[in-house]
């Protein structure tokens, strides 16, 4: 192979063009993904691993489905098939061996050139509306192990042989889940979207060379490492634990998860070191974590501390030391736990902990808890359509808020989960009632939830919706009732997770945490997201954006008063003297 050193421009020249490549698969998925899951919501991820496995770009995906876990499912594709073939695709949803759940399918195509060397993979990852589980959700939190949640594992299992379909395995998913022509649809589009990086990437080689490709790769890694060290010399030397407690569901403790971690900066080595290894073992239910998940839950609180403009790829992370356990609920499961819900629930958990535990070093660092996730108003819901007779299934993403206040800004209020990172859309009411045999009936901010301080955290969001014509399964995994999400440096606590059934005489009856209920006809199901936790004290929150707040009817001007101590005339406008003389008193 040749020596090449690439100057800066052709550097930056190259990672836009991977980059571009990885958009084009998303783009790809999303206008040809048959379920509201990708279609609408767009919860899925496509990134590109170079041949020896390591993370070189993820243009537009969700953190928790690709910072850790496409290395390592790549290797095993490698592992499992030693023989890669261009025209080979694999299938794998194994958290034990990479992935992340068994509901987030994924698609693997190893980019073999002319000469029949393996030089990249293209990943497509797609959450499935339906994955075969025993109960008619993808997120079976109260699942005592793999065997209860029903779903087909798939470890790299080859899937396509020179570009055909091999209808063996495709047969084995169309009886094991409920509507099989719509996973046929997202499975052909995943497939559709994964080859267009395969050809994308061997005109690239073919462009460029081969070995210029390879040197780029090992350029750009170091390059990555070299900007993750200068940031990560910036913060402030030190040790710092802290925890995030997730609510019982059946199967946990009965006073929840709670989640422990330790951060080691060594700002003069330009490292840093997170501890999970200070948690449970794992636990008879869903909730348990994917090593995958463990680690990208990790990298998300980090990233989210030290700024948005670092690489995120295998060479930022030399930087990063993380120590797990085996057999832990937030480390390394062992067949048979379940993972089942290891992108969400407790992953955030870890998050919250690492992140409050940066927080510790200094203001400045870390952020507040973001909400915790999966309320009703996310739920998986299905039933048979009385319009056309058929079965239904999808996860609705009719709204979460959930963001948390940062050092530099308030939450991103549509911000699902922090796993996510925002990616996720929220979906139409119109387009969720014309593909769904449900009406929705309310959808909107509640006052006074938000996480106040200097940044606040997103209010929390109540939905409302019932069936039409039928009844409904709704599951759902809703945490952060009883530990909603907490402010850092003096901010507040966000606005609490609930729901509740409500009957057609108009009572409502609080519902279980995590459930698969049946919602009947003129019966409705009342979700409430929580809101996200304030960073700094209220007190020290610009007055003219408190004042916008109360025009937006997300906070009462008594709440102004009481918490913000802002002074708000008849006329709806600042009183500055008067402010300031309550806030001198409120500080005193």
């Amino acid at each position: 192979m040749e020596t090449t050193n690439l100057n800066g421009a052709e550097l930056a020249i190259l990672i836009n063009r991977f980059e571009g490549i990885a958009r084009k698969m998303t783009n790809t998925l999303y206008r040809t993904g048959r379920s509201g899951v990708l279609n609408r919501a767009r919860d899925f991820s496509c990134c590109i691993v170079t041949a020896d496995c390591q993370l070189l770009a993820t243009a537009d995906s969700l953190p928790i489905h690709v910072l850790v876990g496409p290395d390592m499912m790549a290797q095993a594709m490698k592992d499992f098939h030693p023989n890669l073939r261009r025209g080979d695709a694999f299938l794998h949803n194994s958290p034990y061996h990479g992935s992340s759940h068994a509901a987030d399918h994924v698609l693997l195509i190893p980019v073999i050139d002319g000469t029949g060397k393996h030089r990249f993979t293209v990943l497509t990852k797609a959450h499935q509306a339906d994955c075969g589980n025993a109960e008619p959700t993808t997120y079976m939190g109260t699942a005592q192990d793999v065997y209860a949640e029903g779903a087909l594992i798939f470890p790299a299992v080859r899937v396509q042989e020179n570009y055909r379909t091999i209808e063996d395995v495709a047969r084995m998913c169309e009886m094991r889940i409920r509507v099989p022509d719509q996973w046929r649809g997202d499975f052909k589009a995943m497939i559709g979207s994964a080859r267009i990086g395969e050809q994308e990437i061997l005109r690239l080689g073919e462009e460029i060379g081969w070995d210029k490709l390879d040197a780029f790769c090992g350029q750009w890694f170091d390059y990555s490492e070299e900007r993750m060290a200068t940031r990560l010399s910036e913060l402030p030397a030190g040790q710092a634990s802290a925890s995030s407690t997730h609510d019982p569901i059946p199967g946990t403790p009965d006073e929840g998860i709670r989640i422990n971690a330790t951060v080691t900066t060594k700002p003069e080595e330009g490292r840093v070191t997170i501890d999970l290894t200070d948690n449970i073992d794992a636990l008879p239910c869903g909730l348990n974590l994917s090593e995958a998940c463990s680690r990208s839950a990790c990298l998300i609180a980090l990233f989210n501390s030290i700024g948005g403009d670092i690489p995120r790829n295998a060479g930022s992370f030399r930087r990063v030391e993380m120590l797990l356990k085996e057999n832990s609920v937030a480390g390394i499961p062992r067949h048979p736990t379940s993972c089942s819900v290891s992108t969400t629930n407790v992953a955030d958990r870890v998050t919250h902990a690492v992140a409050l535990s940066i927080a510790q070093l200094g203001e400045g660092f870390g952020t507040a808890e973001f909400g915790a996730f999966l309320p009703p108003s996310s739920a998986v819901v299905s039933g048979n359509d009385p319009r056309s007779g058929e079965p239904f299934v999808n996860q609705i993403f009719l709204g979460c808020t959930t963001g948390a206040g940062t050092p530099y800004e308030d939450a991103w209020l549509t911000y699902l989960h922090v796993g996510n990172g925002g990616m996720c859309f929220i979906d139409s009411v119109e387009l969720d009632e014309l593909y769904q045999p449900i009406l929705v009936s309310e959808r909107r901010i509640l006052p006074n939830t938000e996480g106040a301080g200097r940044h606040i955290g997103a209010p929390s969001l109540r939905v409302e919706f019932g069936p039409l014509g039928c009844d409904i399964d709704v599951a759902y995994c809703s945490d952060g009732r009883l530990n909603p999400p907490r402010g850092v440096h003096g901010g507040g606590t966000g606005g609490g997770s609930n729901q509740f059934r409500r009957s057609a005489d108009g009572k409502t009856e609080e519902l279980q945490a995590a459930a698969t209920v049946r919602i009947r006809q003129e019966e409705s199901i009342v979700s409430v997201c929580c809101g996200g936790g304030g960073y700094g004290a209220p007190t020290q929150r610009d007055p003219l954006r408190v004042i916008k707040d109360v025009q937006d009817g997300w906070v009462t001007r008594d709440r102004a008063l009481d918490v913000y101590g802002v002074v708000i005339t008849e006329n709806g406008d600042l009183d500055l003297d008067a402010t300031q003389s309550e806030r001198m008193r409120a500080d005193a």
